[in-house]
């Protein structure tokens, strides 16, 4: 109320301009110097240095216009001709000598018109009579020189605020103002000279007003005060306002000016400005102990103490000024709070506000005499905690009938001494230490409070552990902007009483979990440094139903969605800035985005369905595991890889212990029990009883007894060069059978599956095959197998192929025979039958076919030789040399025969190793040496080959283990299919040429 008082009589000096109504600007348009806006009913032309009215930009809907701040200097008639709908109309601040008569002639409907502060040297009373709507005129601080009022201003029987005058207006006049005779004003203020010339008795009696401003020095004339007064006399005010009372020195004249305050009845009366010594303040304030003047205010005054001032005692004292309140404001000489060297004027003050009078001490007897001081303000003196606090004075019973103590925007740091003074107010209930130092760790011990109940402290410098020291009675608590971190909730925990807590604007980190507060019923956590808030932060708050959290990092989660949506569902608690203040943070995906937008799945946040979707996924995909284990046989593959790890940790310890030794078997044949006949009968003889025997295992004869079945099978294997497996439809369906597969793969592993041999006893569709026998479909796709012919004349290729994939039967380390012979892989190879001897008979069609084959292939320099084809082709030549060696029984040439190929072997020995022996590994024939070889012992073989490469293509089908060079074994094969080609070329050409002579 009062700062509308002080604002209002402010427009009545002329200092200050009407405001204009505001309202979201809506289509805002700059096409010229003003800025139209308000949806064309507002033109914003304010500082634009303008010297005429921008009148061709301004639309006719026109309600409001400013130009003040510009340099017009005459308004004309067509400036605001074309704008009817003109209601305000903002002047102020130009350089306007002149309007024209006309100038508002089509502005009927103009309520505001401000020319404060232009260079008017008349009063435009013909310009204003068209305006019959006027309320409110401000037309002070001009250059007329009188303050006659035209009759025409009689008319304006709607005016409420007026203000004129100015700095050469010398006096007034009885006439000036009876055209306002029957004008009843809420406001009029009259500017005159600072050196008041004349007061007519009378001038001021006509004027009926709520508010009344003086803004004239009284310096030359201080017995025109007494008129003033006497002409208001008898009247009731809201506010009196004098400025610049004494502008340029003090009075020092014994007469009585302030006589007339006491027949005058005002709420409250103003001195602004001026200079007032101890005589002149005490002139005032004894009329006003006797007079109805309610409230007072000295600002901004220039107090000084006054030299002839002689002390009476009694007489000199103001002990009975009764007032509702007493403001003393911006005094730059704090003595004017003990002008007469006592308080004892504030002693029936009601409401006393000292603010920004900068003193440094408060003696003991101010807080005596201030027994009737109900609100006491001190704020903004720069006041210290050892200022305000004289631990000398003995305080108690003092300020009986203090209610509220502000002691804002001061320099106090010390809780401690404010408990201690503050401890004996025995009525105080509000205490205001905003702006303040308070908050240290240091200073807030050990403090004793009486009964507050509305402690304001913000814009301090708290520390957690300072909560102890607030007083735990308080049901107001305001702590915003007082950089707390952390909060210690045992404060809030006794402070049972609490209903409205204010946090605002600090960097709580976190809502504490345990904080508990039963009465709580409004609370503003916005602007702090927390991003995590959930249903469970305000359990300890069963009362609170208002709740300001916004503006703060928020990390969007489940936890706070469901806090905002069952905030929100329930209506128990009201956000009170929901929802633009509430912001994500965190993560980064949502930064800045609004929480009312983070919708999150369910799926994301119930933490039920989630583990009912896990619980569901889980058994799910057991199920499918159990699927695939019973449809692939898992659980067999399992066991079996458990018997071999078994089996294989065992055989390491009996390594360890010197019991392994090397191979002891050629091969180990894995058949199944209904294939034993076809094992017993036709396997163990070709291969067991023969000049160069195998050595074979089979579990019906050679597994040791008393051991594990698995035991057995692995270490057989494990013994055994080669593995044999009779594959049948009985083998399929043995499950020991399957094993010994399995475990012969395994040991195959890193290795070559050269090792494991595969004889088709009967035919097997491999897409027929259980799926644990994807290894055996595997290697029948992609292996070269051996297949038993149901023809007896081609099982002898059987057995030769059978043999030439086991390789030469050589002793092995136990001292029946080694493993170190070389290995090969024949495909497909006769085999004749071992029982002595070899019957050599006619061949059959399929060795002619072979033969002729073979032929065709060695006689085409770009058709590669498989090696494999080749050495079987050989050998069975060799056999059927041996055989018919065999039955020649002439000794001598037996003999002759022998010494020939004894001696052939050493020359292909000698050959070998003269060229092995140049580079590289000895007992080997790299690229290098076999071409050398080719070029100096068959240059006439190389010569009929046209491929540039021929020897590469041999050199890549001898060296079948893939390791880039030839061995002796390797060699021999090549030389055995060269020396069949040319054998049978000899003897086709011999046949050829008898043809041709039985035919001549």
């Amino acid at each position: 109320m009062m700062w509308k008082l002080i604002q209002l009589s402010s427009l009545l000096i002329g200092a200050l301009a009407s405001p204009t109504p505001s309202s979201p600007p809506a289509s805002t348009t700059e096409d010229g110097p003003c800025r139209i806006h308000n949806s064309g009913r507002s033109a914003d032309c304010v500082g634009r240095q303008l010297a005429a009215v921008p009148r061709g930009q301004f639309p006719s809907t026109l309600e409001d216009v400013d130009l003040s701040y510009n340099k017009l200097q005459a308004v004309h008639a067509d400036d605001f001709l074309r704008l009817p709908l003109l209601r305000i109309l903002q002047l102020q601040y130009n350089n306007i000598s002149h309007i024209d008569t006309d100038a508002f002639k089509n502005n009927p409907l103009l309520e505001s018109l401000n020319i404060f502060n232009n260079s008017l040297e008349e009063i435009p009373a013909a310009a204003l009579t068209p305006l019959s709507d006027l309320k409110q005129l401000y037309m002070s601080n001009n250059l007329y020189k009188h303050a006659t009022l035209a009759e025409s201003f009689s008319k304006f029987v709607k005016l409420q605020v007026l203000s004129m005058g100015g700095p050469l207006v010398m006096g007034l006049k009885k006439t000036d103002f009876v055209p306002l005779k029957n004008i009843r004003l809420h406001g009029f203020a009259i500017k005159c000279s600072s050196n008041l010339s004349y007061y007519e008795p009378g001038s001021l009696k006509v004027i009926q007003t709520m508010q009344m401003g003086f803004d004239m020095a009284v310096d030359q004339r201080p017995g025109a005060l007494v008129h003033m007064l006497r002409d208001i006399a008898n009247k009731t005010f809201s506010v009196i306002r004098f400025r610049n009372l004494f502008e340029f020195m003090y009075y020092t004249e014994e007469e009585d000016i302030f006589q007339g305050l006491k027949d005058i009845s005002a709420h409250q009366l103003i001195f602004h400005r001026g200079k007032f010594n101890e005589h002149l303040l005490r002139m005032a304030l004894m009329n006003l102990q006797i007079g109805l003047i309610k409230r007072l205010r000295l600002q901004y005054i220039d107090f000084a103490r006054s030299p002839t001032f002689v002390d009476t005692g009694a007489s000199s004292r103001i002990t009975n000024l009764t007032l509702d309140k007493l403001d003393l404001w911006y005094i730059s000489n704090p003595d004017v709070l003990r002008f007469d060297w006592r308080f004892t004027w504030f002693n029936k003050i009601k409401e006393l506000s000292i603010r920004y009078v900068y003193f440094n001490f408060v003696p003991c007897d101010s807080w005596v005499e201030m027994e009737g001081v109900e609100l006491l303000d001190i704020s903004y003196s720069r006041l210290q905690s050892g200022y305000i606090f004289n631990q000398r004075c003995d305080n108690k019973g003092t300020m009986p009938n203090l209610h509220t103590f502000n002691a804002s925007g001061n320099e106090l740091t010390s809780l401690r001494d404010l408990s201690v003074l503050t401890r004996d107010f025995q009525r105080l209930q509000v205490l205001d230490v905003s702006n303040n130092k308070l908050g240290s760790a240091e200073d807030s011990r050990d403090c004793v409070w009486q009964n507050i109940t509305r402690l304001i402290a913000h814009h301090n410098q708290f520390v957690s552990e300072a909560l102890h020291c607030l007083p735990t009675t308080v049901h107001y608590l305001d702590l915003s902007h007082c950089d707390l971190d952390q909060l210690d909730t045992t404060f809030f925990a006794r402070a049972t009483d609490l209903r409205v807590l204010l946090l605002s604007g600090n960097k709580i980190k976190f809502i504490p979990s345990q904080w508990r507060s039963p009465h709580l019923q409004f609370l503003a956590l916005d602007g702090n440094s927390f991003g995590l808030i959930s249903k469970a932060s305000f359990q300890g708050m069963p009362e609170l139903s208002r709740l300001r959290a916004g503006n703060n990092p928020y990390h969007c989660t489940c936890e706070l969605h469901a806090f905002v949506q069952e905030t929100i569902s329930n209506g128990k608690v009201n956000l009170t800035d929901w929802p633009w203040n509430y912001r994500c943070y965190h993560p980064e995906a949502f930064l800045n985005t609004v929480v009312s937008q983070y919708l999150p799945s369910r799926v994301a946040c119930d933490i039920r369905l989630v583990i009912i979707i896990c619980v569901a996924t889980t058994a799910t995909v057991i199920l499918i595991l159990m699927l695939i284990c019973y449809i692939f046989d898992l659980p067999w593959y399992t066991k079996a890889t458990y018997q071999i790890i078994r089996a294989k940790y065992r055989a390491r310890k009996e390594k360890a212990a010197g019991e392994m030794g090397t191979f002891t078997y050629h091969a180990f044949i894995s058949y199944s029990h209904a294939d034993a006949d076809w094992v017993r009968d036709q396997l163990l003889p070709c291969l067991e009883n023969n000049r160069n025997p195998y050595r074979l295992c089979i579990h019906e004869r050679d597994f040791m007894p008393g051991r594990w079945i698995i035991d057995n099978i692995i270490e057989n294997i494990e013994n055994s060069r080669k593995s044999i497996f009779v594959l049948s439809r009985h083998f399929v369906n043995s499950d020991w059978c399957n094993y010994e597969l399995y475990f012969a793969q395994q040991r195959a592993m890193g290795k070559t599956f050269s090792d494991v041999i595969l004889v088709v006893k009967e035919p097997i569709d491999p897409s027929s095959l259980p799926s644990k026998y994807c290894r055996l479909k595997k290697m029948l796709s992609t292996k070269t197998y051996l297949e038993w012919p149901q023809q007896v004349s081609q099982q002898p290729f059987f057995w030769e192929q059978l043999r030439s994939v086991l390789g030469q039967p050589t002793m092995t380390g136990d001292g029946g025979q080694s493993v170190e012979s070389r290995t090969s892989s024949v495909s497909v190879i006769g085999c004749p039958q071992e029982d002595g001897g070899a019957k050599v008979g006619k061949r059959n069609q399929e060795e002619i076919n072979f033969m002729e084959r073979s032929n065709n292939k060695l006689s085409n320099p770009q058709t590669q030789i498989p090696v494999v084809e080749v050495g079987a082709f050989v050998l069975h030549r060799l056999l059927e040399a041996a055989a018919a060696a065999s039955q020649v029984s002439d000794g001598v040439r037996t003999e002759t025969m022998s010494g020939n190929l004894q001696g052939a072997m050493a020359s292909l020995i000698g050959v070998f190793h003269s060229y092995s022996g140049r580079e590289g590994d000895k007992y080997k024939l790299n690229n290098k040496e076999l071409k050398c070889l080719f070029k100096d012992e068959l240059s006439d073989v190389l010569s009929t080959s046209k491929d540039p490469m021929v020897v590469e293509k041999i050199m890549k089908e001898l060296d079948e283990n893939q390791d880039g060079e030839v061995d002796f074994q390797e060699f021999v094969v090549l030389v055995a299919a060269l020396t069949v080609a040319c054998n049978d070329f000899f003897v086709d050409s011999e046949k050829s040429g008898a043809k041709g002579s039985k035919k001549k």
